[in-house]
């Protein structure tokens, strides 16, 4: 039997860092990375043979719990048939078609310099691409493309994938590894982002005030959860699409992680103000594991996208016929039910994790977007990007290395969301309950040194 150094040691020889993706080397968290052979429900086993109660859920996907009986056999179903075609599917329209069904909103006034004014459904047509990178530069070049302008604005400590104009005061990997940005990003290219802070109108409504007829997007994540869990202030989300619209410029809402995850219609259908975005990123859950996002808005913006329109985008492994079956099969499988499960094992972690550190001593908060939370080791609920950096994050690293130790697999990162699935049933849930106590006492007595 192989173990989990021996495997890093082999990989480390292969690919850089030894990893495909930074935060899996556990870096942060002074740990050897966990090499997993199998999975299935709330679990995964590693290569030692090792089973861990999952609080990763590959990062979201995992949503009803690995290996679902129903989300397997649609992919198998489809293996049968072919693994790709370079061609169109009718399983590409009925995941496209049940994207734009389960995102509903109230008819409601829009002022957005393309969209018709009034709209049941901000998802009229949608296009499917192979991550969630694809889908946030897909939006933007559409952005772009519709308004004729060339600037972005996006927000400190909010991850919208890595393509080069959105990775300044990114947050997710680049916040872990504490880099200010990526090197091999132009001058030029990094320019054209404006970096805001967080949950700050007045700072949106500056730099519109500053630059407002040069700017054609705003993207902000939907419920941030990529610094840890930063709950948008009541009525930001609103607020940011009425300054856009007025000055003729997009909202692009980036679902990635909370679409159809904190709700059947994602962060858009229960925040508690209206709003009217003009694009709408989705990832994670909508593939159900395997390699597929999307990218949503009105048919009038969406229908600017090539081959009907003059902004080009493409993709060999777009709609893959196998991604689009474990999508599908997920969607259809999350029903009120569903929902209720995991809200429930969620509230019940959440509260277990803030009893144990506070009956430790420990400082902290627990910030929550719907299912998604996080610990952050502050007096006050961080509200953006600075104040999350000012947590003590060194007392993340102890308590997750506690929890390994006792058999629950948490995000390597004290800049992640926990993500809780529908098979986290009462024994899951015990486990991970049973953990906190010691975790939290290996943070209460961690040192900056």
């Amino acid at each position: 039997m192989t173990t989990n150094a021996q495997e890093f040691a082999r990989a480390r020889g292969a690919m850089p860092g030894g990893v495909n993706s930074p935060v899996r080397a556990f870096g942060s968290v002074h740990e050897t990375p966990r090499f997993f052979a199998s999975a299935t429900g709330p679990y995964v086993t590693d290569v030692e043979g090792r089973e861990y109660v999952d609080l990763v859920g590959s990062w979201g996907p995992a949503i009803l719990g690995h290996a679902h009986p129903a989300v397997v056999k649609a992919v198998q179903d489809a293996a049968a048939h072919g693994l790709g075609f370079g061609a169109s599917t009718p399983g590409e329209t009925e995941l496209a078609e049940l994207i734009a069904a389960r995102v509903l909103r109230q008819a409601q006034q829009t002022g957005s310099p393309v969209a018709e004014p009034v709209e049941a459904h901000p998802i009229e047509r949608v296009r499917l691409v192979s991550t969630g990178t694809e889908a946030t530069m897909t939006a933007i070049r559409l952005a772009r493309g519709a308004t004729g302008r060339d600037l972005i604005v996006k927000f400190a400590g909010h991850y919208h994938g890595h393509s080069d104009g959105l990775l300044a005061e990114a947050g997710s990997g680049v916040a872990t590894l504490a880099m200010p940005g990526s090197a091999g990003v132009p001058a030029p290219i990094a320019a054209q982002t404006l970096v805001i802070p967080y949950n700050d109108i007045d700072a949106v409504r500056e730099v519109f005030a500053a630059r407002g007829a040069d700017i054609a997007a705003v993207i902000v994540e939907a419920a941030p959860a990529n610094m840890g869990i930063v709950p948008p202030a009541h009525g930001f989300n609103a607020a940011l699409a009425d300054i856009a619209h007025a000055h003729g410029a997009l909202l692009i809402l980036d679902e990635v992680l909370t679409g159809f995850r904190v709700g059947p219609a994602g962060w858009y259908g229960i925040d508690p103000v209206p709003f009217s975005p003009d694009l709408v990123t989705f990832g994670k859950v909508v593939g159900g594991g395997l390699p597929l996002a999307a990218l949503g808005g009105s048919a009038a913006l969406m229908e600017l996208l090539a081959p009907l329109g003059p902004v080009y985008q493409a993709g060999t492994l777009s709609g893959n016929p196998l991604a689009v079956a474990a999508g599908r099969a997920t969607l259809d499988h999350l029903d009120a039910d569903a929902y209720a499960r995991i809200d429930a094992a969620a509230t019940t972690i959440a509260d277990a994790a803030a009893s144990a550190l506070s009956q430790a001593g420990v400082t902290h908060v627990v910030q929550r977007s719907g299912n998604l939370f996080s610990i952050q080791f502050a007096a006050e609920a961080p509200v953006d990007y600075d104040t999350v950096k000012a947590q003590e994050a060194f007392r993340y690293a102890p308590f997750f290395r506690t929890m390994l130790a006792q058999g629950v697999s948490l995000p390597p990162s004290v800049f992640e969301a926990w993500f809780v699935s529908a098979a986290h049933d009462d024994a899951a849930v015990a486990r991970i309950v049973e953990a906190l106590p010691a975790a939290a006492r290996a943070a209460a007595e961690a040192t900056t040194g």
